[in-house]
């Protein structure tokens, strides 16, 4: 990885589940340990119910903290009644991250095949802030963190990666208005 050094981030977890808390959130549990393994800093973890406004709320209170580089939420991907989380995060974004849905396709689908398509796996930026959509299975969140995530959330990977263009995110909102 050359010689530049490891920069931590922090990374804000959110886990959408109608079910679940803190005591037995696997897919949460396995993102804090994969974060704080890397190197990186949790910089919150929370669980919300299965509803539009919470997720949304929740997503948007780590946007507008600048404390925050990243947040990861998991779970509500699926194509239930319930599955809502794309359609909370998706307006928030500014960006979308075309590419992270289709990566993740391609790597879940060496794991589970066909099965993959069930996933609306989703990324984009809003407010200087990375932010991505991952299904809920533990499986899931750690073929997203091993195989995308740990990668470009890591300043020595090249030829390119997240953290070196994260001064860069902002530069619209930072634009002269002339």
């Amino acid at each position: 990885m050359g010689d530049r050094p490891f920069i931590p981030v922090a990374i804000a977890v959110l886990t959408v589940s109608d079910t679940r808390d803190l005591a037995d959130d696997r897919s949460g549990g396995t993102l804090q340990a994969r974060i704080e393994e890397a190197g990186h800093r949790l910089a919150g973890r929370r669980i919300v119910r299965d509803e539009v406004g919470e997720i949304r709320a929740a997503v948007k209170a780590w946007i507008e903290d600048a404390a925050v580089d990243v947040v990861i939420t998991t779970g509500g991907t699926g194509f239930t009644g319930r599955d809502v989380t794309p359609e909370a995060v998706e307006p928030l974004l500014e960006k979308r991250m075309e590419g992270f849905s289709m990566l993740f396709h391609r790597l879940s689908f060496d794991k589970i095949g066909t099965s993959t398509i069930q996933s609306r796996a989703t990324a984009g930026v809003a407010g200087a802030t990375y932010i991505f959509v991952l299904p809920g299975s533990p499986g899931a969140c750690r073929d997203a963190w091993d195989g995308i995530l740990r990668p470009q959330l890591d300043y020595r990977t090249m030829p390119c990666n997240f953290v070196e263009i994260m001064p860069r995110l902002d530069e619209h909102l930072r634009r002269s208005k002339n």
